[in-house]
């Protein structure tokens, strides 16, 4: 059985159903301190970061974000990616004196909230404006990149309309959450027939791949084996697709572009194919992407 740690990046772009937690199962779990339900996190009691579990998530969530922001913070003491971002989100969630507040919320214990978030790997970060979800990434991100993130949930506001979904994307994404691989590509690949320049869908077809590339892998093997083999081509591309899977892109993209310094000739065209497919999935806006692309052009030439 591969490592539970690792799990996919996926984001999926449909929209999130609280209903269901809009009225909270009962609990036994003691309600969290802080503001009263609505009330801007940082104008009562300075708060800025809360744990919230199922029985406080509609107050401290939903109903706070009519007012103030909130940031959802999906982590596991087990998830070490986790380890690396929720120190940043908390001292820039402090840092911001209140304009915003930091929900975390830790899936092992509170496995409802997460099934209807939809969250398929961690760490996955939310932001909650207006009592719905607005935008959401997975991973770690660089802390530059976090911070003109959280300046885009600021200045939506109040603003919770979403961009109007695309059926066809809808149902791709459900396939490939499903691990339905093969109606996953089929549905990919019938967008792109129709839209050849659809980036989502492309995005959504490179993830299939990776998804198969990874299928029945021991993760901890695997990055063991490229440790103890740098010259093993396979054995790179394999640890890089676990490294993106878990939410360590960049480390992935710095690994195959070393790769490619190190390899000629036909191992060096297959690395390159490789580390550009990876950025698909990413997208080209993305600022790790662009600098690992400016890193191997380096390396090519």
């Amino acid at each position: 059985m591969s490592d539970p740690r690792i799990t996919s990046s996926i984001f999926t772009r449909g929209a999130v159903d609280l209903s269901a937690l809009r009225t909270p199962a009962p609990s036994s779990a003691p309600a969290q301190s802080g503001p009263p339900a609505g009330a801007p996190g940082g104008a009562v009691g300075g708060v800025t970061v809360i744990d919230v579990t199922e029985a406080t998530f509609q107050s401290e969530v939903l109903e706070r974000s009519l007012n103030t922001p909130v940031v959802v913070d999906f982590w596991a003491e087990w998830c070490e990616p986790c380890k690396q971002l929720s120190p940043v989100l908390e001292r820039l969630a402090v840092e911001g004196g209140g304009a915003w507040v930091l929900a975390k919320i830790d899936v092992d214990a509170n496995p409802r909230i997460a099934q209807m978030f939809r969250v398929q790997s961690i760490p996955m970060v939310y932001a909650v404006v207006g009592g719905q979800p607005i935008d959401a990434f997975a991973g770690v991100v660089p802390e530059a990149q976090l911070r003109q993130w959280i300046q885009a949930v600021l200045k939506a506001g109040g603003v919770s309309v979403a961009a109007p979904s695309d059926p066809r994307l809808d149902e791709a994404d459900d396939a490939l959450m499903n691990g339905d691989l093969d109606a996953a590509e089929r549905a990919y690949r019938k967008i792109l027939a129709e839209s050849p320049a659809d980036a989502a869908a492309e995005a959504g077809l490179a993830q299939v791949g990776l998804a198969r590339r990874v299928a029945g892998a021991d993760p901890q093997a695997a990055l063991a084996a490229a440790a103890a083999n740098p010259d093993d081509v396979d054995a790179q591309l394999l640890a890089a697709d676990i490294e993106v899977l878990s939410g360590l892109a960049e480390q992935a993209y710095k690994r195959l572009v070393d790769t490619v310094r190190r390899t000629t000739g036909d191992d060096r065209e297959k690395v390159r194919q490789h580390l550009v497919g990876l950025f698909t999935i990413a997208g080209p806006e993305d600022p790790a992407v662009a600098s690992a692309r400016r890193a191997l052009a380096s390396a090519l030439f």
